[in-house]
Formats: structure tokens, sequence, C-alpha cells
């Protein structure tokens, strides 16, 4: 690949492909030539890089002529339809949405948990997780490492920005709705009020009343961590939060583990602080992320009914390291 690779961006004026340009600008990425791509109603718009304005083109299945590193977050139907004609115009694609992640001919990388994986993309394919599942595993990944993961037990706390601009547009106008006195708002993208409430539901219910958001946290972790075994239960909640996600979580070890331990763990590990002072209430919160890189992890107790367990509370930007950035990162290891 050239030092000063082609990249396009397919869904370039979504929230996380704005988002994308960002990362790409404040990190040097060395881009060649730029290629931003959306629908047709998009197309023609101007977005900016840096100092300079890029038109946006129209998505279609010739737009990869000469890509060497593809970006997708388009959604999933537009993931399977054009990711394949990126990758036969020999273009890696990095693609944000659930449409490969379970391929097993497609790597499902998180770069600081399993950078190797990337080596072996038989489709021209990578695959980013899911945005709750790459918080987690940044929580959990230097434990994992030092005492071997057993099982999870989480519960999420996902802020509206993981249901794209609709999310955050409802909440906002929700919010300035109710400080009015009113109660005439509508309720297009959540089944509740989302203003000062909280909602346990997070995607489509399937078979056992998990969603498939829950599911994606046990199915997920175990290919990006290789446990095939892992035990995983999870609950995902939307909350009134506009972009970072929380997750608490009980982890259970193959290896006894303490607090101190755990928190010396995490030295070394970049993209992940610990933030745990309880006593000062040092404690990771969603605004303490957003816009951030890193993610944060705090609350480290001994849990008091599983052995080996430890309980934390891990926060990260949704838009930012659980999507965008996780993709440059990897478009960086390429």
């Amino acid at each position: 690949m050239s030092s000063s690779p082609h990249v396009a961006i397919a869904g370039a004026t979504g929230a996380v492909g704005e988002e994308m340009l960002k990362c790409l600008v404040q990190r040097d990425f060395p881009v060649g030539e730029l290629t931003l791509l959306a629908s047709a109603r998009s197309a023609g718009r101007k977005l900016l890089f840096g100092d300079r304005e890029v038109v946006v083109k129209e998505l279609d299945h010739d737009s990869f002529e000469g890509v060497d590193i593809a970006l997708f977050s388009a959604g999933g139907s537009l993931s399977r339809e054009f990711g394949p004609s990126a990758a036969s115009a020999g273009a890696v694609v990095i693609d944000n949405s659930s449409a490969f992640r379970m391929d097993p001919e497609v790597p499902l990388v998180v770069p600081e948990v399993n950078p190797e994986a990337t080596e072996d993309r038989p489709k021209g394919i990578i695959a980013n997780p899911n945005c709750t599942t790459i918080i987690t595993m940044m929580g959990l990944n230097a434990l994992h490492r030092k005492f071997g993961l057993k099982s999870i037990i989480a519960s999420s706390y996902q802020a509206v920005s993981g249901s794209g601009q609709a999310g955050i547009v409802e909440l906002s106008d929700q919010v300035k709705a109710l400080s009015e006195g009113r109660d005439d708002f509508e309720r297009n993208v959540y089944p509740h009020q989302i203003a000062f409430n909280v909602i346990p539901h997070v995607d489509q219910f399937m078979d056992g009343g998990y969603t498939k958001e829950e599911l994606k946290m046990l199915n997920e972790g175990r290919k990006i961590l290789g446990l095939p075994d892992l035990q995983v239960t999870c609950t995902c909640v939307r909350v009134p939060v506009y972009r970072s996600h929380s997750v608490s979580v009980t982890a259970q070890f193959e290896h006894p583990v303490n607090v101190e331990e755990a928190r010396l763990a995490y030295d070394g590990h970049p993209g992940i602080r610990v933030v745990d002072d309880p006593q000062d209430s040092l404690y990771p919160t969603p605004l303490d992320t957003t816009e951030k890189d890193d993610c944060l992890v705090g609350r480290i107790r001994q849990d008091m009914v599983l052995d080996n367990a430890l309980a934390l509370w891990v926060v990260g930007d949704q838009v930012r390291k659980g999507a965008a950035l996780n993709a440059v990162q990897i478009a960086e290891l390429l």
C-alpha cells in the first residue's frame, strides 16, 4: 500500500463519517487523495478536510477505482451492497456496520486488543465491532491479559448518538418542549419518551428475550478475544445522554484478582485510563469522554457474589472510539 493512500469514506455526511474526517486530520493520517461518498441527495455538498473543501460524490459501484482504504459508515444494507465492490476494486474495506462482523472470513478488530487480526482478511474487509462492545473490550482487555477472562455480566447506559443524528435531535426536541411545559412532541426514534427517562430497549428483541444489541456483546466479545466459551449476560439501556456510552461490568476471571492488581494491570495499555478515587468523587462520566480518544475505567471493586471477580465502570465516546476513531486506527495498522 502507498505511504500516502487514497482514502474513501462511504457515508461521509453522517455523524460517524464526519467524525472519521476529523480523526484523519487530528491524527495526521497521510491521506494522498480523498474521496467522499454519500447518497444522491447529499452529492454536491462540500465538507472541510483540514483547510480545504472536498465535494461529496454519489456512492455507486464504480466509486472505488484507485482507492486503497475505504471507510464505510453508511449502514448495513449499503455495506453489503457496495463493500464487496470496493474490495474487488482493490481497496481494503473497514466497515462500521454489523454487515460482516460475524463472517468467519472477516476479522473483527479493536486495535488495542487484537491488532494481529487485520493481517488475515481474505475478503479484503475488516469489521469494526459494535460501539458498546468496543468500549467494554477496552475496559477488560488489560485484565483479561493478566487474569484470564471467564464471564461478563454487563448493563450498558447508551447515549442517543447510537441512534444517529435522529436520536440526538429527538432528545434535544423533547428536552426543549418539556422545559417549555409542552408535551406535544413526537416519538419517532424511540418507543417511549427519552428525555428524563431510561429505556431498557436497544435494537430488536430476539427469541429468549435478549435484544440484538445485547447478543452482540456475547458474539463479538467471543470473536475479538478468541474465547469461544466466554459467558456473557448483557442488558442494554438507552439513556438521555447525547454522546458517550457507559457500561457497568461484573467480570469473572480464571485466576484470583484484587483491586490493586487490577488498577496496576492498566499501566502501559494505550487508549484506556484509570479514573478511580471515589472518596474525591473521581470516577468516569460520559462528559469526561465526549470528543476524547481514551476510554476511562473506574469504580473498580471486588465483586461480592462471584469468586475471582471484579465490578467496574467503563465509559467511552460512542461516535469516536466506538466508531470513527476505531476505524481510523485500523487504517493506521494497514
